[in-house]
């Protein structure tokens, strides 16, 4: 129940937002399936993991494929 509930904002910004923005994540799997998948697997300590990936999404943050642990 709780992953449903802190999953919707992420789902709503997959099907409604990111559609309309280029493609732009560094990373593989994207940061919001990350998130998903992290707060599935993890609980609040997924949040937590998705937020600090989050935080590593700039130009100096690395890139390429980042699995959730």
């Amino acid at each position: 129940m709780l992953a449903r509930l802190l999953t919707f904002p992420i789902r709503v910004y997959q099907r409604v937002i990111s559609p309309l923005l280029p493609p732009m994540c560094r990373f593989q799997p994207t940061c919001s399936h990350y998130m998903v998948e992290a707060i599935e697997r993890h609980g609040v300590r997924g949040a937590w993991l998705g937020t600090k990936r989050i935080c590593r999404c700039h130009p100096w943050g690395g890139e390429g494929y980042d699995p959730v642990p």
